[in-house]
């Protein structure tokens, strides 16, 4: 009896321990979520109240350099359009003297007039093919 009742009561025991360690292990990532949540929360504010200090301090400067900072952004904005266009361009223009380099010296054109010859022939067979088609269909008739 005295063993039945040791038993018992260690099973008393860890049942009640195993029940506290989870309640601790919520209890822990609980805290933790708050504290993360907590300081994010307040860099957030610390940004956004720098921010509107930002613009606050920034608005009256844009409005006084506006006449000096609009032409220099269109200014900026039409050379980089100019460089631009005028690298694809470039680029253009090498890829269409390559092309021609290789179609005059006759590496490119020999597959072009294969190609050439493998589509005439297909239509070939195709207008002789539905010609035939004719034919049989008037002889069955």
């Amino acid at each position: 009896m005295a063993d039945q009742t040791r038993t018992h009561h260690e099973m008393i025991s860890r049942d009640s321990t195993q029940e506290a360690h989870p309640k601790a292990r919520q209890m822990v990532k609980a805290a933790t979520a708050v504290t993360a949540g907590g300081s994010l929360l307040v860099l957030s504010g610390l940004t956004l109240a720098g921010t509107v200090i930002a613009l606050t301090v920034a608005t009256p400067l844009l409005v006084i350099f506006s006449p000096v900072l609009v032409p220099a952004v269109v200014t900026v904005a039409l050379i980089i359009t100019g460089f631009l266009a005028s690298g694809g361009f470039g680029i253009a223009a090498i890829t269409a003297f390559s092309w021609l380099y290789r179609h005059m010296t006759g590496s490119g054109s020999d597959k072009i007039e294969n190609a050439r010859m493998k589509v005439g022939s297909r239509v070939q067979d195709t207008k002789y093919g539905q010609h035939n088609i004719g034919v049989q269909h008037q002889q069955v008739s």
